[in-house]
């Protein structure tokens, strides 16, 4: 199954993401993150690993992929990124961190002033997403970066279902319904998170989205807090992370 979580910039997907790859693997099963938001850097220190090598590097660089998407235009064809089908396993070594069953890649970032657009990059992940063959024991992750540009490139065209990460904010609950409609639109499914919920924001929140699709409601929890501000990994048991990796699993199978 592959999983795309997305939200308002600030409200936790990195977070969330982190915490169910570490909770997946605790269940036995090997997990792909994909790291596909192009300005953060935090996510690999999240899950205790080093940042891997741009993906973008694999297929030239940015430059070079510009230019085959551009010769693919003139001619009036798709872009065609790979030659075969992967799994997990054949993701080239070069472009991804292992760790036993926690596996990291990042299809790019913007390292440099006057770099130009990511569009590129939300081309790539399309294009890997839906070149990916997971098993039954296997589980993408993919972090977006923030607001709904991934929709606009068509990264969730390779995911199996969308999680969207809600903070207490106006910002956020008015995304959400922008969210809704292009999932359905895509015709995927969709469910929420509730970050930093508690007390009359919680109950607020619960009555601004389908209560059916809320999987979690994360409370404020000072651990994480602190492991985020200082760039470590983390080592946190949430049952509220349990709920919803418990429900993914149920839909795996």
């Amino acid at each position: 199954m592959k999983v795309l979580v997305c939200g308002k910039g600030g409200s936790g997907k990195s977070t969330l993401t982190a915490l169910i790859a570490q909770s997946m693997v605790a269940k036995g099963f090997n997990v792909l993150v994909i790291d596909n938001d192009e300005s953060n850097f935090g996510l690999h220190r999240q899950l205790g690993m080093e940042l891997p090598a741009d993906f973008l590097n694999f297929m030239g660089g940015k430059k070079e992929l510009i230019g085959k998407m551009m010769e693919s235009f003139q001619k009036g064809e798709e872009s065609q990124f790979f030659e075969h089908r992967w799994n997990i396993t054949d993701i080239p070594d070069d472009f991804v961190i292992r760790k036993g069953k926690l596996n990291l890649m990042a299809v790019g970032k913007i390292h440099e002033v006057g770099e130009g657009c990511a569009c590129p990059m939300g081309a790539l992940a399309k294009h890997l997403l839906k070149n990916i063959d997971t098993s039954e024991d296997e589980f993408v992750i993919v972090d977006t970066e923030a607001g709904i540009e991934h929709f606009g490139r068509g990264v969730e065209e390779g995911c199996d279902m969308l999680l969207m990460v809600i903070d207490p904010s106006y910002e956020s609950i008015r995304l959400s319904e922008k969210v809704s409609e292009l999932a359905n639109i895509a015709g995927k499914e969709l469910y929420f998170i509730l970050n930093r919920a508690e007390g009359d924001t919680k109950e607020i929140m619960c009555t601004k989205v389908p209560e059916n699709r809320v999987l979690a409601t994360i409370p404020i929890l000072e651990s994480l807090f602190r492991a985020g501000l200082l760039g470590t990994e983390f080592h946190t048991d949430i049952p509220e992370i349990e709920t919803i990796t418990g429900f993914l699993e149920g839909q795996q199978q």
